[in-house]
């Protein structure tokens, strides 16, 4: 497999809705995506072979990052949390609002 296809079977798991990479790989890409993967590795090969992919992977995201203006956001989203009693526990920014004190 070229690291083309390599990268493309990477991307295409994590925007998958599958919960593990095997069950994605073997139940999956090798079932529907045969013809498209004429070369598709055996899993335990393919897991050997898919940390080659990281450089090139990373090279093309930063090719598509678009010009840095230094505009920033920031998700506001509350957290869920699953006790009540933890909510005041779960803060995302603390904000110190004690003032000093002149001597």
């Amino acid at each position: 497999m070229s690291i083309s296809e390599i990268m493309t079977v990477v991307i295409g798991f994590h925007m998958s809705h599958h919960r593990d990479f095997k069950n994605n790989y073997t139940g999956y890409v090798s079932v529907f995506y045969k013809k498209a993967f004429p070369n598709l590795l055996s899993y335990t090969l393919f897991l050997e072979v898919m940390p080659r992919a990281i450089v090139p992977m990373c090279a093309y995201f930063t090719s598509l990052k678009g010009k840095f203006t230094g505009i920033e956001f920031i998700d506001s989203t509350n957290l869920n949390v699953y006790h009540y009693i933890r909510i005041h526990r779960h803060k995302t920014l603390m904000v110190s609002h004690k003032e000093e004190k002149a001597p």
